[in-house]
């Protein structure tokens, strides 16, 4: 029998079907993907295998490893490259004096980076939660794992869907191209070798993310050569914010100028999906509260795009005004953090990033 989510938006989706969900389980209409955002980072340190692990036992369809090259020429899963706030860098004085500030698309950041530590020594350094004030429960696992590698990763889930039966996909983020390119690295070149020497990149679900056309444009063919099932997304930031390889032209490109429909057509040309934020769907007012919801969704179906947006998080801080509870600003609300999902699920979403895919698959489950 169908569920109530199933039968909503039966007729529009099932035409779509076969060229939007190539690799879906079969069914009249394809379910939305759960994707951990840095693996389960509401539960385990982000960007450890630990959290990884978390998120395929909850039941993710796909892992986020976010993309950052070190010294070497090793890609890495960090955020970003600034290690300050997700290591125990700060704990090491034979790496004090590396602290430094430096200018990344437009910002800038101060305090250690990975560009400047070989792998070898970032093998020397732990994880911490990043966000601590709120995540206190976390905090209990800081130091007990290392900064793993893209390849380490690729190891863990192939191994993990071998153990489960199940495919498990990968959802990359190819960081701050521009940046790196400044530096002299070659990120995509760097990714396309990782994916092209193991077995499981080569046909597991893959799904590419930049806020970057560039690179996109780039990747965009020679990913699906090496994988034919594989996907690349457009991820997306505020809609008055430059897209970030276009800062240095006269005139660059908003996101904004991207999210409108003749601007989602030409996201169409070097990408199967877009990553908008959250509030770029159901945008909220100064309070945190919702207010109507925008076209998005609409206008990239049109376009024929897929929708992931970004970033459901459990804690009630995060949660828009009428889905929180009065326990707390950092406490943990399920029955919140679920109805704000299917929310979105009702207005067509595709996909979402989750900090705890747990909750994004109850969500599914019970809509």
């Amino acid at each position: 029998m169908l569920t109530r989510r199933q039968v909503m938006g039966l007729a529009g989706t099932v035409a779509m079907f076969s060229a939007r969900h190539a690799y879906a389980a079969p069914s009249l209409v394809p379910v939305p993907l759960v994707m951990a955002h840095r693996g389960a980072s509401a539960l385990r340190p982000e960007h450890t295998l630990a959290s990884y692990a978390r998120a395929i036992a909850d039941g993710a369809d796909y892992i986020e490893p976010d993309l950052v090259p070190t010294r070497d020429g090793v890609l890495v899963a960090r955020h970003e490259s600034n290690i300050a706030t997700t290591t125990d860098v700060a704990g090491h004085p034979e790496f004090a004096s590396r602290k430094r500030s430096v200018m990344i698309d437009g910002r800038t950041e101060t305090g250690w980076f990975t560009t400047d530590f070989t792998l070898q020594e970032l093998k020397r350094l732990r994880a911490k939660e990043r966000l601590a004030d709120v995540r206190i429960h976390n905090t209990r696992y800081d130091g007990h794992f290392d900064i793993p590698t893209f390849e380490e990763i690729i190891d863990f889930v192939a191994a993990e869907a071998a153990t489960r039966g199940r495919e498990i996909g990968l959802i990359p983020e190819i960081k701050n191209s521009t940046h790196f390119h400044q530096l002299g690295y070659a990120p995509e070149d760097m990714f396309l070798q990782v994916i092209a020497a193991h077995e499981y990149t080569r046909y597991c679900p893959l799904e590419v993310q930049s806020f970057e056309s560039g690179n996109l444009k780039f990747l965009y063919d020679r990913v699906k050569n090496i994988n034919p099932r594989a996907r690349l997304m457009f991820l997306m930031g505020e809609r008055g914010e430059r897209v970030p390889d276009t800062l240095t032209a006269e005139q660059g490109t908003t996101f904004g100028e991207l999210m409108t429909p003749a601007g989602l057509q030409q996201v169409r040309r070097h990408a199967d999906a877009i990553g908008p934020s959250n509030t770029d769907i159901i945008p909220r007012d100064a309070s945190g509260a919702w207010l109507r919801p925008s076209s998005l969704i609409e206008d990239a179906h049109r376009a024929g795009l897929l929708v992931h947006s970004y970033t459901f998080r459990p804690e009630n801080r995060f949660l828009p005004l009428q889905l929180r509870n009065d326990r707390g600003d950092n406490v943990r609300n399920p029955q919140g953090a679920i109805a704000e999902i299917q929310r979105y699920l009702d207005l067509g979403l595709d996909g979402f990033f989750t900090d705890d895919p747990a909750l994004g698959r109850q969500a599914i489950e019970t809509g």
